[in-house]
């Protein structure tokens, strides 16, 4: 069996039907596949029920494939997610704090749906759901799919500009697991924790700081540095916090939709070349497919 080159091109965050994403896991390795992706994870939202899945297909097209997931926490107040790689999707204490993480979204869902009556948007509840492949997952963007084909805006982008981001009409927060429970179950499935995105969180220096040393207290090793949900200028500031943590770099398009994403699977350009890259504290844990 051919081992992958030093630097494979690799997207390691990106979602499914069995979060918010449109496509099916099988659909997204086709499609990371067919873009050039050799090392592909598939990350879904508080979830792991998609890996068997998105694990058979990738070895079927070739690819090499790191199972992972990613955990919505609480930190300084807003939702922050930590992503988890290389973790067994059996392993019985992650697969009961996902459920746990779980619990919270229909109920959370359902206040969505008044706040946004109360507006005179009618309906978004029951439309929401519509979207979700995983009821048990009922999350934001199944609200701004059904906001955007009720023709209330444009595109989702406007709907979460005008109605689902915090202070708007339509967001509601909720209480998710702490930093400690995300990174103890991700470690304990046998699995790297990295953070995910954490320009995108827009954190004082202070706060953002805090997050990182506590982050790597509780054992996590790796940060998102190359992503879709970062600009170009975010790259070199989070290099650097990877570097000053000595924390393992990560990469991924955080690819949910063909029409809605940022960036497109495997479209991102390569992590600095002088940082460790976080599948490099996982080769035991890639499942190999043959060249």
């Amino acid at each position: 069996m051919q081992r992958m080159p030093t630097a494979p091109r690799a997207d390691l965050h990106c979602h499914s039907t069995i979060s918010d994403g449109t496509l099916t896991p099988e659909q997204v390795a086709e499609r990371a596949h067919a873009r050039g992706v050799q090392l592909w994870a598939l990350t879904d939202h508080d979830e792991v029920g998609g890996q068997h899945r998105a694990a058979a297909r990738a070895a079927a097209l070739g690819m090499d494939y790191l199972t992972g997931v990613e955990i919505s926490i609480t930190f300084a107040g807003k939702t922050v997610h930590i992503v988890g790689l290389g973790v067994d999707p059996d392993d019985a204490p992650l697969v009961q704090g996902l459920a746990a993480t779980r619990d919270g979204r229909d109920e959370r869902g359902r206040e969505m749906g008044a706040q946004l009556e109360a507006i005179g948007i009618h309906g978004a509840y029951e439309g929401a759901l519509r979207y979700a492949g995983n009821p048990a997952l009922l999350a934001r963007p199944h609200f701004a799919r059904y906001l955007v084909e009720t023709g209330v805006c444009r595109d989702t982008a406007e709907v979460f500009r005008k109605y689902l981001a915090e202070g708007k009409p339509g967001f509601v927060p909720h209480r998710w697991a702490t930093l400690g429970d995300a990174v103890r179950w991700i470690v304990g499935a046998g699995g790297v924790a990295v953070i995910a995105h954490p320009g995108r969180y827009h954190f004082g220096a202070n706060e953002e700081y805090g997050l990182f040393m506590e982050f790597k207290a509780h054992g996590g090793r790796g940060v998102e540095v190359v992503t879709g949900s970062h600009s170009p200028a975010e790259y070199p500031v989070y290099a650097a916090m990877a570097r000053e943590f000595e924390l393992a770099a990560s990469t991924g398009s955080d690819f949910h939709s063909p029409e809605e994403s940022h960036a497109d699977l495997g479209s991102l350009p390569p992590l600095p070349a002088d940082l460790t890259p976080v599948w490099s504290l996982l080769q035991h844990r890639i499942r190999r497919a043959a060249h």
